[in-house]
C-alpha cells in the first residue's frame, strides 16, 4: 500500500464491486409547511432484505435526474446531469439518494435565495427519513461538486447525528469574494449565464449549458414515479418555479458585501458556507475536500476548510477543470485525462466512505494533498502554509524588469491606459463552471495590452506555494476602477503561462481593521460600505491585495512575469462604467511596488 503522503493512498483501499445492477423509484416527500421534495432512491438490485447500507447523498441544483426521450436503461442508475458517479458507488455497496431542492427539478415551492434556510432544512429532513429505513445502517454521506458539493458541506450542519462524512468539490465558500464579487468586481459573464441555465432548467427545459448530444435525448426533468401519467405535481412545481428570485438581477445590484440581495432581507454572507462553521465544527463529520488552483476560488475555499475546521479532513487541490473531468494545467494539452483520472477520483470518495460510514475511521489529523504545476507532481502536507515558507519581495524595475533587489532610484514611474479589450478568454478560471474546459493558452500577445514586470532568466528551479500578494504604488485619473494582477510563467521560447491572478476594484482597497470571519492566506478587504475608499485623483496611493493561492515550479532559464489591467472584458464589468483610467505606477525609492512570493526552501 502506497504511504500516506502519496496521492494514491487514497485509493488505495477502495471496496470491492460486490453488487451488480441498480433498482430504482422515486417519490415525493412532503415538508413541514407542505412543499413536497422529489427523490430519488437507488439500491442495488441484487441486495439481501436484510441487508442495511451507508447512504451517499447528492442534493441537486439542476436536477436529481432526467427524463430521456428513449427508455431508461434497464436495472442503471438513473442518469443525471453529472458524471456517472452513481453507478460506480451503488456497485460497491452504498444506498445512493439524489434530492431534487425546493424550487427546483420536480420539487414543488420556490426558491428566495441559493442555500436558504428553508431548503437546507428539507435536506435534513429527507436525511432524518433516510436513516430511519429498513435498507439504511444508520449512516449518511454526501458529496457533489459545485452547488451540490456546497449543499453536502452544508448538510453536516443539519443537526442530524447520522452525518458521518462529507465531500464538498470545487465549491464556493464565501459567496460574495469567491464567485459573485472577486475582489469586489461583478462577475458578470458567469452569473448571467448561471442565471439563464437556471431559468431553463427551472421551466424543465434542458439547459443550453448540456453537451447538444444529450440535449437530443433529454425530454425534460424526471417526474416522480407516482405523477408520470397526470405529472399535476410536477405541472405545479413549473409554475411554482416562476416566482424563483432572479438570481443575476439581485446581484447586478449588489457594490458591498452588506448590500441587500434583492428583496429577500439577507445578505450574500447569509448564505454562505462559513456563518455554519460552528454546527459542521459540532457535528464531527469528516471532511474531504476538493479544489483546483484553476477552478474559480475552489483552491482558496479548499484552505478555508483546511485551516478553519476542527473535524478530521482530507484536503485535495488538484489542476482540473470544474467537473474534475480533464486536466487543466497550463503545461498540459488542453483538455487532457485529469490527474487522479475521473474513475480514482470516484475510487477515493468510495474508500472515505467506507471508512467512514462503514468502519468508523474517519482521518487522523489533517492531510493535503497538493499538486505544483510545472513540475506536474503530487505532493503532501499536514500545515498550510508550508513549513519551509519564506516571503520574498520582487521589485517592480526600469524597462519592465522585475528583481528581488529594492529600486534605489527616485521619482521612477510607469504609466498605463487601461486597455477595456483586454481579457483572459472564454475558458479562464471563471467561466470553467459553466462546463468549459480550463484553458489558457500563450498570452504572450494578450500581454501587450498589459503592463508588465518580468524578471531575468531564473538560475535556479523556484518553487512558489501559496499566496502571493501584490502591492501597487498607484495614483490614478479616476477615483473608482479595477485592478487585475496575472502571475505567469515566461519559458525560454517566449511562451506566457498563465499561473494565477488577483482582483481588486479600488474602492474596496482599505485593509480590514476587523479580523475576518475565516482564515485565509490574503490581506483582508471587507469590501463593506462603511471601509469604501475611493481613490483620491492623481494622489498616489498604495494598493496590496493577494493573488489566489497556486503552487508552481519556474524552471532553471524561465522567467516571471507580473502583468497588470484594468479590466477582463468576457468575464467580469467594466469599472468605471465611463472614462478610461490613466494609471501612474511608482517603481522607485519611496513607491517600490512589489510583489511578495511564497517560496519553498532555500
Amino acid at each position: 500500500m502506497p504511504n500516506q503522503t502519496s496521492i494514491a493512498a487514497l485509493f488505495a483501499s477502495v471496496p470491492e464491486k460486490r453488487y451488480t445492477g441498480v433498482q430504482s423509484n422515486s417519490q415525493y416527500h412532503t415538508m413541514r409547511d407542505g412543499t413536497q421534495i422529489a427523490v430519488d432512491v437507488m439500491l442495488p438490485a441484487d441486495r439481501k432484505p436484510d441487508k442495511r447500507l451507508p447512504t451517499l447523498m447528492i442534493m441537486a441544483r439542476y436536477w436529481r435526474s432526467m427524463e430521456l426521450r428513449v427508455p431508461d436503461p434497464p436495472n442503471q442508475a438513473l442518469i443525471g446531469p453529472r458524471e456517472p458517479s452513481a453507478p460506480f458507488m451503488i456497485a460497491r455497496g452504498f444506498a445512493f439518494v439524489v434530492v431534487d431542492g425546493r424550487g427546483s427539478g420536480a420539487s414543488t415551492g420556490s426558491s428566495l435565495h441559493p442555500w436558504s434556510p428553508a431548503e437546507l432544512d428539507d435536506y435534513g429532513e429527507v436525511a432524518n427519513w433516510v436513516i430511519a429505513q429498513p435498507w439504511s445502517n444508520g449512516n449518511v454521506g454526501a458529496y457533489g461538486i459545485s452547488y451540490e458539493g456546497a449543499t453536502a458541506q452544508r448538510l453536516a450542519a443539519s443537526g442530524v447525528k447520522g452525518i458521518k462524512a462529507v465531500a464538498p468539490q470545487e465549491i464556493e465558500y464565501d459567496v460574495y469574494a469567491d464567485i459573485a464579487l472577486p475582489g469586489g468586481i461583478f462577475n458578470r459573464a458567469f452569473i448571467e449565464a448561471w442565471n439563464e441555465s437556471n431559468r431553463q432548467l427551472d421551466q424543465g427545459k434542458a439547459s443550453s449549458l448540456f453537451p447538444w448530444t444529450a440535449r437530443l435525448f433529454v425530454k425534460g426533468v424526471r417526474p416522480v414515479d407516482s405523477d408520470r401519467k397526470t405529472r399535476a405535481v410536477l405541472k405545479q412545481a413549473l409554475r411554482d418555479h416562476a416566482a424563483n428570485t432572479d438570481v443575476f438581477s439581485a446581484l447586478s445590484q449588489i457594490t458591498y458585501r452588506d448590500d441587500p440581495f434583492g428583496t429577500t432581507g439577507v445578505t450574500l454572507d447569509d448564505f454562505s458556507i462559513f456563518p455554519h462553521q460552528a454546527a459542521i465544527e459540532d457535528s464531527q463529520a469528516a471532511l474531504f475536500t476538493w479544489g483546483s488552483w484553476l477552478d474559480g476560488a475552489s483552491a482558496e475555499a479548499a484552505l478555508h476548510n483546511f485551516n478553519s475546521y476542527s473535524n478530521p479532513q482530507i484536503t485535495v487541490i488538484g489542476a482540473w477543470k470544474h467537473e474534475m473531468s480533464a486536466h487543466g494545467s497550463p503545461y498540459q494539452q488542453p483538455k487532457a485525462k485529469p490527474d487522479p483520472l475521473l474513475e480514482q477520483q470516484w475510487s477515493a470518495l468510495a474508500q472515505f466512505f467506507d471508512q467512514t460510514l462503514n468502519h468508523d475511521q474517519p482521518p487522523v489529523g489533517k492531510h493535503l494533498y497538493y499538486y505544483t504545476l510545472g513540475e506536474e507532481t503530487w505532493k503532501h502536507t499536514a500545515i498550510f502554509p508550508l513549513p519551509n515558507t519564506r516571503s520574498q519581495t520582487w521589485y517592480f524595475q526600469e524597462n519592465g524588469g522585475l528583481a528581488p533587489q529594492q529600486p534605489l532610484i527616485e521619482n521612477a514611474t510607469d504609466t498605463y491606459t487601461v486597455d477595456f479589450k483586454a481579457t483572459t478568454g472564454k475558458t479562464n478560471r471563471w467561466n470553467t463552471q459553466m462546463a468549459k474546459p480550463v484553458i489558457y493558452r500563450d498570452r504572450a500577445t494578450e500581454d501587450r495590452r498589459l503592463l508588465t514586470y518580468t524578471s531575468a532568466p531564473l538560475d535556479h528551479d523556484t518553487e512558489i506555494t501559496g499566496y502571493p500578494i501584490v502591492t501597487l504604488y498607484v495614483a490614478s485619473s479616476e477615483a473608482d476602477c479595477a485592478f487585475f494582477v496575472y502571475l505567469e510563467d515566461v519559458d525560454e521560447q517566449g511562451k506566457v503561462h498563465y499561473i494565477t491572478e488577483g482582483q481588486l476594484r479600488s474602492i474596496h482597497r482599505r485593509i480590514a481593521s476587523e479580523p475576518p470571519p475565516y482564515w485565509t492566506g490574503m490581506p483582508y478587504h471587507s469590501c463593506k460600505r462603511a471601509d469604501a475608499a475611493p481613490l483620491p485623483i492623481q494622489e498616489t496611493i498604495a494598493v496590496t491585495f493577494g493573488l489566489q493561492p497556486t503552487s508552481v515550479l519556474f524552471r532553471r532559464g524561465h522567467r516571471i512575469r507580473v502583468a497588470i489591467a484594468g479590466a477582463d472584458h468576457d468575464t467580469f464589468d467594466r469599472i468605471p462604467a465611463q472614462g478610461t483610467p490613466i494609471w501612474t505606477i511608482g517603481r522607485n525609492l519611496t513607491h517600490a511596488s512589489s510583489i511578495q512570493l511564497p517560496i519553498i526552501g532555500d
